[in-house]
């Protein structure tokens, strides 16, 4: 449900792979509990993501005509999730790697829909088209339950990241230039969607009108810069991504191989490659806050419209207040995911060539932890694990959340 009054809300989620559970647990809590101390639903007008973060936003666009059940259904959708039909090795993305030279690229039809990748993405597909209604997206947006939704992608062949954009004008809004970002008009559909999640090295890259795309973390795994340029005057931030300030110097870190395992350093390049420069991007909006804020107490309620039509900016637009609220995940899941994987539970739930690919990976590298497992982890139990991290985290959060969606409510940012 869209703000009726008051200021645009955005939701912004970000990368993850299986993490993505993390941010479920999150827009639980916030749409239903802190909805109840409210006293209403809570608006999310824009809604933008990023790889799983995508996913999610996608659901929740498909399923804005129920403000407080889409976080029921999608919790559901991922404590339902089956390892063992997820995750199977990708023999046809494989092959293709070696055998892509002998295409005639000349030749159109010589060209796949989908490109390389180690983990068969199509349970994971179906999965989707069957969860999420796309069809329902743009309906909603009519009916005005929500503003916008974006998707990111990095474009293979230039390395830039495309913003699709799905608005309720159908169109652009004005897009400042930006040599490393391009926005696209579109009504977004599964493709989109799962070219976003197409994590480079694990799953295959996805053809959108004869282009390949990839995962858009590569680039921009916390899609900021698209909520704040659709108009968004609050924006709240979740990211599964956990940042420990100590280095771990324990006699089992220590212990690790001068050369670890290959499995370990690819989930250590994966999480290279998806670095997210949130704590940065939100360290520069502060920045920007306090400046206009200052500006206001010293010239007074005109500054900020004053300063922009000196910046050239047209009316209504350029720098304006924005107020944030950062979620972060608060334990390590990539030791969560070793963890479980060597865990009774785990035993008993996922057999077969999953399962002994799974704690094959939680062998790899530091014996209490495993980034790679972490990203491909797509159990039902697992996912609550990480639902129930994501609710207590919001919960810890749950005044600052609170007076959040008043301030927005009053339309007042700052």
């Amino acid at each position: 449900m869209t703000s009726a009054v008051g200021s645009p809300v955005a939701l912004v989620l970000a990368g993850g792979a299986a993490r993505g559970a993390y941010e479920v647990g999150v827009v639980q809590y916030v749409i239903e509990e802190v909805g109840r101390s409210l006293g209403r639903d809570v608006p999310l007008d824009i809604l933008c993501g990023t790889s799983v973060g995508a996913l999610n936003a996608c659901a929740l666009a498909a399923f804005a005509d129920e403000p407080r059940g889409r976080a029921a259904r999608m919790v559901k959708v991922w404590e339902d999730l089956r390892v063992e039909d997820l995750v199977q090795p990708d023999l046809k993305g494989i092959l293709s790697m070696g055998t892509r030279w002998l295409r005639d690229k000349r030749d159109p039809d010589s060209i796949p829909a989908r490109e390389g990748g180690l983990v068969d993405p199509a349970g994971l597909e179906r999965l989707i088209e069957s969860a999420i209604p796309f069809d329902a997206i743009d309906g909603n947006m009519q009916r005005g339950h929500l503003r916008a939704l974006t998707v990111s992608t990095t474009h293979i062949a230039t390395g830039r990241t495309i913003v699709f954009v799905h608005r309720r004008e159908r169109d652009l809004p004005p897009w400042s230039l930006d040599p490393t970002i391009t926005p696209r008009a579109v009504r977004i559909g599964p493709a989109h969607a799962f070219a976003s999640a197409a994590i480079p090295i694990l799953f295959r890259a996805v053809r959108i009108d004869g282009e390949y795309h990839c995962d858009g973390g590569l680039r921009q795994n916390v899609p900021l810069s698209p909520a704040r340029r659709l108009g968004a005057r609050g924006v709240i931030v979740v990211n599964p991504r956990h940042v420990d300030r100590q280095v771990d110097e324990s006699a089992s870190n220590k212990s690790l191989d001068a050369f670890p395992g290959p499995l370990f350093l690819l989930g250590k390049t994966l999480n290279a490659l998806l670095l997210d420069r949130i704590d940065t991007d939100l360290a520069r909006l502060n920045s920007i806050n306090d400046i206009l804020e200052a500006g206001r107490r010293r010239y007074g309620e005109g500054f900020v419209d004053e300063i922009n039509e000196a910046l050239g900016h047209p009316k209504g637009r350029g720098m304006r207040p924005m107020r944030s609220i950062l979620i972060r995940a608060s334990e390590d899941i990539g030791k969560l995911a070793a963890a479980y994987v060597r865990s009774p539970t785990f035993a008993k739930r996922v057999t077969g060539g999953a399962g002994r690919l799974l704690r094959r990976l939680a062998e790899q590298g530091a014996p209490d932890e495993s980034d790679l497992l972490s990203y491909l982890l797509f159990d039902g139990e697992f996912a609550r694990r990480l639902i129930e991290l994501g609710v207590a985290d919001a919960r810890a959060r749950h005044d600052e959340l609170c007076e959040f969606f008043e301030a927005m409510a009053r339309g007042a940012p700052r």
